[in-house]
């Protein structure tokens, strides 16, 4: 199983332990991921100019048809910017025929066929639970995580096509192949807010509180995230706020979760970069381990 692997602005700069954590738990479970020089995805440009957000996205998505390959990313305004593009150029042809003229520059072109997958998408439909269950050597017991879709992986979802956009499944069943539970929260679909943070923070922040305070009400000890932007906002904005926010539950990336249980290293997943304290769930791993080695001495003692 082989992918061209899109990390995406964002995450090179600011958030690189989400790709580390990426390409160990991705790397273990048997894909193999490809590198090529790539641009931005456009997500950035599209509110000021379509056409050259739909380009960016275009160079890319033709790059991966000259290596043959679907592209794979963890980032969901990557993933979402890509198959809006894709959509658009289906969809509008004189809008192809321009975008391709300018790609003939660099003597690429785009036609339909290259697919563009989500980090959870692969693990879920490509991997597969099973394949994942195989892999868990540290279940996860008496631990609640909230599970964060972010926006840009169920809407627009006719464009999108990531799951069922008023009631998804995915992302719970992924956390729960870990062991922990997944609960369930009124807020689960609603934005993170980090859109507006730099527009207007009082609302930005405003809509992670009031997702924490849920998060929180429904029994849960982490959010969990697979979005860039979104543990941007739980995380590192979270990070320089008051006490007050800090108390609330920390998030952490869907493939830090998932190496924990796998048994990964602690410093391929990157935990330590979280801005807000996450070790006690790698203290549960510790103690879980030391748990097994207890009744194995307990064991050979009977024996």
């Amino acid at each position: 199983m082989k992918f061209l692997f899109f990390a995406g602005c964002k995450i090179e700069n600011y958030l690189k332990h989400y790709e580390t954590a990426s390409r160990a738990v991705l790397g273990a479970l048997g894909v193999e991921l490809v590198d090529v020089e790539l641009n931005c995805c456009g997500y950035p440009v599209r509110h000021q100019n379509i056409p050259a957000s739909i380009l960016s996205a275009a160079r890319n998505l033709a790059l991966a048809s000259k290596h043959h390959l679907d592209i794979l990313t963890p980032c969901k305004c990557c993933f979402g910017n890509l198959k809006y593009a894709i959509s658009r150029l289906r969809e509008d042809a004189e809008l192809r025929k321009k975008i391709n003229a300018l790609l003939e520059r660099e003597g690429l072109f785009w036609e339909e066929g290259i697919q563009v997958k989500h980090l959870l998408s692969v693990l879920y439909h490509d991997v597969g639970l099973e394949a994942i269950q195989a892999k868990v050597k540290n279940p996860f017991q008496e631990v609640k995580i909230a599970p964060h879709y972010g926006c840009h992986a169920l809407r627009p979802s006719r464009v999108v096509q990531f799951d069922n956009p008023l009631a998804p499944t995915l992302f719970e069943k992924l956390v729960e192949v870990t062991g922990a539970e997944s609960v369930s929260w009124e807020r689960r679909l609603e934005c993170c807010g980090n859109p507006l943070w730099e527009r207007n923070n009082s609302l930005s922040l405003y809509m992670m509180r009031k997702k924490l305070e849920n998060a929180q009400d429904a029994g849960a000890d982490f959010i969990c995230v697979a979005c860039t932007y979104c543990q941007i906002q739980f995380d590192q904005v979270r990070a320089g706020q008051t006490e007050e926010y800090h108390n609330r539950l920390p998030s952490i990336l869907y493939p830090q979760l998932l190496g924990l249980s796998m048994g990964l290293e602690e410093n391929l997943l990157g935990i330590e970069k979280n801005a807000i304290d996450s070790q006690h769930l790698t203290r549960y791993c510790q103690s879980y381990h030391q748990g097994l080695d207890g009744q194995r001495s307990k064991g050979g003692k009977n024996d």
